[in-house]
């Protein structure tokens, strides 16, 4: 009898006893849009599963100073899974196992790089075509890695990952992060981050973040620069971002552009609303624009649906 990894999933979540639901939180998304993408050949109409996931986490008292902890989450294309069922539409994301003390948390497995980490919210189109990973490295999610994060400390928390060879041919890779405020800019009026990578994925990456709130309108900015390993190849850019809450409405904006000296300079825009129906259910539209200077203009009008739980 054939077991896709879909099928074990859900075998093994339906075996767990109802002692056990009591430790574990369940949560996850489903962001599907409908879209016209043109990227450089015609365009067409596309269904898009935008990073929807499903997750469990939790963790155990060990004593009064420590606790274990866990998560697994899995990546769910809604869109394009086959109907017969002969591909599997399940993937890895986040797991870790790890501990969680009054030094910070450490863990065993798959998780973001610290620098990605460090970049708090600003994003404004996470997960969708506009998401900075299209322009920018270092949007990296490293198994076979240990992290670590601090607890605050006056509002700094520190973020490292070590990534070990995992083989007599490979070579370690590292990441180290600071940051400062909260990410949602509700407890502090400012969010600050830097971040570096070495040798992470084949590249070396230094990245600045800033976000702050005024009258009303939530504002990031942030400065890359990035070397790839191969062959020196150096770029730099910056992203800026914006969203302002009308009501049940949010506005958003965004711009990035990154200047590279092997010639294949990126620039991007996005633009889009949200509706919130309730604090699970947004209803969504964008347009996102990319100028790549060695393959042409790529663009996508998208309308969706996003459900949190």
């Amino acid at each position: 009898m054939k077991f896709t990894k879909s099928s074990l999933l859900l075998a093994v979540v339906s075996g767990l006893s109802f002692s056990a639901f009591a430790d574990v939180h369940v949560y996850g998304k489903a962001n599907v849009t409908v879209q016209s993408s043109d990227e450089g050949e015609g365009s067409f109409t596309e269904l898009k599963s935008n990073e929807s996931r499903f997750g469990i986490k939790g963790g155990e008292k060990i004593n009064d100073g420590l606790e274990a902890v866990y998560q697994f989450e899995f990546k769910v294309d809604v869109s394009d899974a086959d109907s017969k069922g002969d591909d599997d539409n399940i993937t890895a994301r986040n797991q870790f196992v790890g501990l969680k003390g009054s030094y910070g948390m450490l863990t065993a497995g798959r998780d973001y790089s610290a620098l990605r980490k460090s970049q708090g919210k600003i994003d404004q189109f996470n997960d969708l075509e506009g998401d900075l990973k299209n322009v920018f490295k270092g949007e990296v999610r490293t198994g076979n890695a240990l992290h670590y994060t601090s607890n605050s400390i006056n509002g700094f928390k520190a973020f490292a990952t070590y990534v070990v060879e995992d083989n007599v041919a490979g070579d370690n890779s590292y990441s180290a992060a600071v940051t400062y405020g909260d990410r949602s800019l509700k407890e502090s009026k400012y969010y600050a981050g830097v971040g570096v990578d070495y040798e992470m994925e084949g590249y070396d990456i230094w990245r600045a973040t800033f976000a702050t709130k005024l009258a009303g309108v939530k504002l990031g900015a942030m400065y890359q620069s990035q070397e790839r390993m191969a062959d020196d190849n150096e770029a730099d850019g910056f992203l800026v971002s914006a969203a302002y809450d009308i009501n049940k409405i949010t506005l958003k904006a965004q711009y990035q552009t990154l200047d590279s000296d092997d010639g294949f300079d990126k620039t991007g825009y996005s633009i889009g609303a949200d509706y919130h129906l309730n604090k699970a259910t947004r209803l969504l539209v964008f347009y996102t624009d990319y100028d790549y200077k060695l393959s042409g203009d790529h663009n996508y009008l998208a309308f969706g649906m996003e459900y949190k739980f």
